[in-house]
């Protein structure tokens, strides 16, 4: 069996908010206990060539939902749209788009009808449909609400219950889910081979798809650890002399300059209005006004040069650098246990963050 080179490991390792949990639970025993419902950002018109389509799946992959939905409606997979990616098992309700290609003399209800007819199947129910005159895009949703029930849940309420109270006063550590980084770390083995092997080609046809999941899995890759190392230090949802500041729910950063930092940013920085950013490595464009300076870059550049010969990677296929909050508040954050075992959980996330970044630190779980 092939091993994780070296230079992977260390992923279960991550830091934790205050300690490692030493309850345990049981996840995804069945799809119903991992239920997410998606809530888009924004009013669909009702009008257009996009047809949206609201599915409930399961046991379905987000993308393998996207090629039945090219199938059906005989559209590339490139040309169907999702606001984000999804968990296959588990009971996901999400938006997808398509274009329809404009008949003469075609119904549009029956054209609709149509494709539904095709498509649902006993892991794929389309609650709904409607037009609009844009592609749904990644990202374009509002916040993901999650609705998860572990069982097995044989010991230490209290410690359970403590470490939820724990997340509503402190917020999570921002880390990537594992998921990001494939089954059995996968893309992690690929970004290596790419690594060690510049001249290796891609199947133009996944070029673009394969390029971007490895991007994505090499800079998440270096953000958690640079993450895991403030939390370490104590200092991850703290301002340093020179951090880049983001403003809550949104892709808004800006800098404080050094003596600037008050009261007044520091409520909010407390109130988790705004946040402390780490970076995502990429080539940085001589534009960019919001890079680290002082103790901030110092403790990045220390942990960033570890990384030699991802960052080089990354410079060379064009990655643009990027931040990303240190850390995030579930919102509507409630649990209740259905029996003395039994634990549901209940929270919205807003796009980007990861409900297994905050399972880790409620308990250990099996699935």
């Amino acid at each position: 069996m092939e091993q994780i080179p070296t230079e992977w490991l260390g992923l279960d390792k991550l830091a934790y908010l205050q300690g490692e949990p030493t309850v345990r639970g049981m996840l995804k025993q069945q799809c119903s206990d991992f239920k997410v419902s998606e809530e888009l950002g924004f009013e669909i018109s009702g009008n257009g060539e996009h047809l949206f389509l609201h599915i409930k799946k399961q046991n379905l992959s987000t993308v393998e939902v996207a090629r039945k939905i090219a199938a059906v409606a005989e559209a590339r997979i490139s040309m169907v749209g999702y606001a984000g990616m999804k968990d296959k098992k588990a009971e996901c309700t999400q938006w997808f788009s398509v274009p329809l290609q404009k008949e003469k003399g075609a119904v549009k209800g029956s054209e609709n009808q149509s494709i539904v007819s095709r498509l649902e199947d006993e892991n794929v129910r389309v609650i709904s449909t409607v037009r609009n005159n844009r592609k749904l895009k990644i990202g374009s949703h509002k916040r993901n609400l999650f609705d998860i029930t572990l069982r097995n849940c044989l010991e230490g309420r209290e410690e359970f219950e403590a470490n939820l109270e724990k997340i509503k006063q402190f917020g999570v550590p921002n880390y990537y889910g594992f998921q990001r980084f494939g089954r059995k770390l996968s893309n992690l083995k690929q970004v290596d081979k790419f690594i060690h092997d510049p001249q290796k080609n891609i199947k133009r046809r996944q070029k673009s798809f394969k390029k971007g999941m490895l991007i994505s899995a090499a800079r998440a890759y270096v953000f958690n650890q640079l993450l895991s190392s403030r939390v370490t230090s104590n200092n991850w949802s703290q301002f340093l002399v020179g951090d880049v500041i983001n403003l809550d729910g949104t892709a808004r950063n800006f800098t404080v300059e050094e003596g600037a930092w008050d009261a007044t940013l520091q409520k909010r920085l407390d109130n988790f209005d705004i946040h402390v950013t780490g970076p995502l490595l990429g080539q940085v464009d001589s534009k960019d006004k919001y890079i680290s300076s002082g103790i901030a870059a110092d403790i990045e550049k220390a942990e960033l040069d570890k990384y030699p010969k991802i960052l080089e990677y990354l410079q060379r296929i064009g990655a643009k650098s990027a931040r990303r909050p240190l850390r995030f508040l579930p919102e509507e954050l409630r649990w209740a246990w259905s029996d003395d075992c039994t634990l549901n959980l209940s929270f919205a996330l807003r796009p980007g963050a990861y409900a297994t970044s905050l399972l880790r630190e409620v308990c250990k779980t099996d699935q």
